[in-house]
């Protein structure tokens, strides 16, 4: 009996390790098989990728608002940072930046503040430091 079980458990322990064998075997053919296809699904994947880009381009093209984009005269305070002749907000707005940055107003440790020089300082209604959204508030007043 002792033989018989023996017998028993040896042929049981082979099996499943022929199992495994055999199931890695086809394991490794399936991978293969599947490598070609996932080339295919990134093939796929980027057809549309480029057809959204597309969609987004018509979304983009949309007017500007009217009020942004007509020419309103500075005031003489004004003028002196960005020029007398008239320009639309976002015009003077990137003239005021291109002024901050060549003269090294913003402050260093706050980005969101700006320190005004005499000409800015006019402009801001005597204030020394103002927040960069306080400063469209404040220009605006000047433009007409």
């Amino acid at each position: 009996m002792a033989t018989a079980k023996k017998a028993a458990k040896k042929p049981a322990a082979r099996k499943p390790a022929a199992k495994k064998t055999a199931a890695k075997k086809p394991a490794a053919k399936k991978t293969a098989a599947k490598k070609p296809a996932a080339k295919k699904t990134a093939a796929k994947k980027a057809a549309p990728a480029k057809k959204k880009p597309a969609a987004k381009k018509t979304a983009a093209k949309r007017k500007p608002n009217a009020a942004f984009m007509k020419a309103m005269t500075p005031s003489a305070m004004l003028a002196a940072v960005v020029g007398a002749s008239p320009m639309p907000r976002t015009e003077v707005t990137k003239k005021i930046w291109d002024y901050i940055k060549k003269n090294k107003l913003q402050d260093e440790v706050n980005r969101r503040l700006i320190n005004a020089d005499e000409k800015l300082r006019a402009v801001f209604g005597g204030k020394g430091k103002v927040s960069m959204f306080e400063m469209t508030k404040l220009v605006s007043n000047h433009l007409k």
